[in-house]
């Protein structure tokens, strides 16, 4: 359970994929809340970036390679001085397009490609949950996964490799919940729908016209549902797969 008041320490969270879309969105909001962030990303800090320490607590990393991973956990427990992480975020998430931008099947996707995703989309997790399980005990922590829409239904622009993986995420959650609650460590995912970033592939607006709320979300209303995963506000929520896509789902 987080602490809070003032003598309690500074709540620590490490975010992957957060150099954009709702991965950005996140940091802004545990960062306002006056969190550490310790990001992760294939691309190098962006400069325009707006919350604090964000260069210093950047870490540049390829999910896609296990060795590099492995560092990088390293490279994430020495930078945690207290020994402490409240929170990690497994947010990074790769799905390949085939020419043209077009959906990468069961049949025509190459098996280089499942492996390099299910290596970002589910491994990468499984190794950083491994990895920081000292630190998350601790802190009594919250690992939030990000699942998707995807992981349930056959999606008409998410390929086949990114939608199974992300079912398989959802499936590690429970385990996850299951095997580190004891350890007092809360484990939930959340599943976006249609979310207004810069991935969206064209068509979405037909997809929009069946979603009960009628429009797009937004990568703010994704990042708050995170932070109550990671907040007292739910210490009895565990094993749990929330649903943010305005209906979409039903």
């Amino acid at each position: 359970m987080t602490q809070t008041g003032e003598n309690a320490p500074r709540r620590t969270m490490l975010l992957t994929g957060a150099s954009r879309g709702i991965g950005h969105a996140t940091v802004k909001r545990f960062s306002a809340a006056g969190w550490r962030v310790i990001s992760c990303s294939r691309q190098a800090f962006p400069e325009n970036c707006p919350w604090e320490m964000g260069a210093q607590d950047h870490i540049q990393v390829d999910l896609a390679n296990p060795q590099n991973t492995f560092e990088a956990i390293a490279e994430i427990k020495r930078r945690l001085e207290d020994g402490r992480l409240d929170a990690l975020v497994n947010n990074a998430a790769i799905s390949p397009k085939g020419e043209g931008g077009s959906r990468l099947g069961a049949i025509n996707t190459e098996f280089d490609t499942w492996s390099t995703v299910f290596q970002v989309n589910f491994f990468a997790p499984v190794m950083l949950a491994q990895g920081l399980i000292d630190e998350l005990k601790k802190a009594k922590g919250s690992i939030v996964n990000v699942t998707s829409i995807a992981g349930s239904r056959v999606h008409p622009f998410a390929g086949a490799a990114y939608a199974t993986s992300k079912a398989a995420l959802a499936g590690l959650t429970r385990e996850m919940a299951s095997d580190y609650g004891p350890l007092g460590v809360r484990v939930n995912s959340i599943s976006p729908g249609e979310i207004d970033t810069s991935i969206l592939s064209p068509g979405t607006d037909k997809i929009v016209a069946q979603i009960p709320m009628r429009r797009l979300g937004t990568p703010e209303e994704v990042a708050k549902a995170i932070y109550f995963l990671c907040t007292d506000q739910s210490s009895y929520v565990n094993g749990a797969e929330i649903h943010i896509n305005g209906g979409q789902h039903v």
